[in-house]
């Protein structure tokens, strides 16, 4: 299939959920889509392979629209605008379009300032269609502005895998030089690993990938071994980014008393029995992260404009797509993996 001319596009379309080894992505070629009112068309440049994209397309989570385009990690350029309204950004402008693409503004959750719990929030690649496309659709205020400095294919993990660490490590609460554990090393914990030692902590990585434990030491970590071994130091905070619920225990457990357990996916198998002196006792906290806000992702990417961020990235052509979920699947690379047009 070619790229007729630029009234049309390609997209990878999902057929019916399934394991990514039976390719459940169909590649399509379909009318360039029209921007709404206040709504900016996006010339996709790159889209990162995110974990929460395996969900979707895999049925681990629900159906919201059929046959979605996934990808929610998206860097490109303006092509067009809705209206004339549209002041926040203009055409030939780079933009990311992340995860949350809209929320009411109206319910108790947004007016207190916490607009990724809003009841009628949506997201792109699960509600609407999203980067794994030649173009992409997102409400003007809703998309971000990007830092200089980094290629496109580091600006794209940024954009889910760096803002979901950033606020789970903010809700870990990590005191000043604390000791931050991270179970498993993807394409989020190798972001959140480099945004706390900026700031002094002591950071130990859990994963039974030993690709992943030599990029984290290569980091400068000051420890990796594997998912289920106990860290060198009792942990002030940890955070669990592995969908597996039996590591829960095993982190609750490597806390000193009075720490946190972060839980940064959006899917994870069941967690097994606790025991309540072992795991939760000494006002130990057990928290779990919900998307993000406007104003987490500003403040996360202001953040990588002033402090240069390593972004590890493997990096797959459009053509690609269902190929590089199924290495993600299998763990086939360290970091992320990376669509580029």
């Amino acid at each position: 299939m070619t790229h007729s001319n630029a009234e049309f596009g390609r997209a990878w379309r999902t057929t019916v959920p399934g394991s990514v080894d039976n390719s459940p992505l169909q590649l399509v070629e379909e009318r360039r889509p029209i921007p709404g009112p206040a709504e900016l068309l996006v010339s996709v440049q790159a889209c990162g392979v995110c974990r929460t994209d395996l969900h979707v397309v895999e049925g681990d989570l629900p159906v919201h629209a059929p046959h979605v385009v996934p990808g929610h990690e998206i860097v490109g350029v303006v092509s067009a605008v809705g209206v004339d309204s549209v002041t926040s950004f203009h055409v030939g402008d780079r933009v990311g379009i992340p995860w949350l693409r809209h929320t009411c503004g109206t319910c108790s959750f947004c007016t207190a300032g916490k607009e990724n719990l809003c009841t009628r929030s949506r997201y792109t690649g699960w509600d609407h269609d999203g980067g794994f496309a030649e173009w992409a659709v997102v409400p003007a205020d809703y998309a971000l502005a990007v830092p200089d400095g980094y290629r496109t294919d580091e600006l794209a993990p940024l954009l889910c895998a760096g803002i979901i660490g950033y606020r789970a490590l903010l809700l870990a609460e990590l005191p000043e030089n604390g000791i931050l554990g991270l179970y498993g090393f993807g394409g989020s914990a190798h972001i959140v690993a480099q945004l706390a030692r900026s700031t002094g902590a002591t950071v130990h990585v859990m994963t039974r990938d030993p690709v992943a434990r030599e990029l984290a030491l290569s980091l400068g970590l000051d420890s990796a071994q594997d998912t289920f071994a106990a860290p060198p130091q009792q942990l002030d905070a940890a955070i669990v980014f592995a969908p597996l619920g039996e590591i829960v225990p095993a982190a609750l457990a490597a806390l000193v008393p009075g720490g946190t357990v972060v839980l940064a996916g959006i899917y994870m198998t069941d967690v097994p029995m606790l025991n309540y002196q072992q795991h939760l006792f000494h006002e130990k906290r057990l928290r779990s992260v919900e998307a993000n806000t406007r104003e987490n992702a500003r403040a996360f990417l202001e953040i990588c404009g002033r402090i240069h961020l390593t972004v590890q990235t493997t990096v797959y052509p459009f053509d690609r797509v269902p190929e590089a979920l199924r290495d993600l699947r299998h763990g086939r690379f360290a970091g992320t993996a990376v669509v580029v047009m």
